[in-house]
């Protein structure tokens, strides 16, 4: 299995315009998952958060607007980034949007390649080693271009289930991630696996780390999971 893909969420009434944005991305490697109304968009976000989201300012029933608050307000789903779409294009309207929460704000028309590009830029910050590049936590460095983990300069050994694991942990530091919740961004969705199998996996990345001696990077938090530092 490769490394997770980045899963996008499409939110959009307008139906040709939806198919364009997700026919595009999709041609660009990413997961899509499309939404039509904002309650649609609420639930598969419940469901299972996606790593970004392009989030249409007018929508039936909830706005793009009211989404982009309650997904900032909460602690799950604040990290994840909103490009808000709209055909308003004040700097009251923009601003308006940047305000509520939104890390980016594109106005129709636009450019599918500059709405790509501005894309590629969120998933940069929150999630580096999808689209290839180098991640440091203290003396690990992991290079997901060339599959390569080494730590005190010293290369390491890992099966593709461990790496995926170390770039989960790698891409947020201190963040506690649920086995259900690394269960879904390592082994994926559409795959049955025992929670369990989480704690081997953990484990032998645990052996891995630490074969040339040094600290044991990883926490268990007894309750809620797994955490890095």
């Amino acid at each position: 299995m490769a490394d997770p893909i980045p899963k996008i969420l499409v939110v959009e009434d307008e139906p040709a315009q939806r198919e364009v944005l997700a026919y595009n991305l999709e041609a660009e490697g990413f997961v899509i998952e499309k939404a039509a109304t904002g309650d649609e968009a609420l639930t598969l976000i419940a469901e299972a958060a996606p790593d970004l989201i392009v989030l249409d300012w007018m929508l039936p029933g909830v706005s793009g607007i009211e989404i982009c608050r309650r997904l900032k307000a909460r602690d799950e789903t604040r990290d994840i980034p909103i490009i808000m779409l709209s055909a308003r294009s004040e700097d009251v309207d923009r601003v308006r949007g940047l305000e509520t929460g939104a890390d980016d704000y594109v106005v129709k028309p636009f450019s599918v390649a500059e709405l790509v590009a501005r894309v590629r830029t969120q998933l940069r910050r929150t999630r580096p080693a999808s689209i290839g590049g180098q991640l440091e936590f203290e003396d690990i460095v992991l290079n997901s271009d060339s599959h390569r983990v080494y730590r005190d300069e010293k290369p390491l050994k890992l099966g593709p289930t461990e790496f995926r694991l170390l770039t989960t942990f790698m891409e947020k530091p201190g963040r506690v991630w649920s086995r259900e919740q690394l269960l879904d961004r390592v082994w994926g969705r559409d795959i049955y696996v025992d929670t369990r199998t989480v704690d081997v996996h953990v484990g032998r990345l645990r052996k891995a780390l630490c074969r040339h001696g040094g600290r044991d990077p990883l926490r268990t938090v007894r309750g809620a999971g797994y955490s890095l530092g």
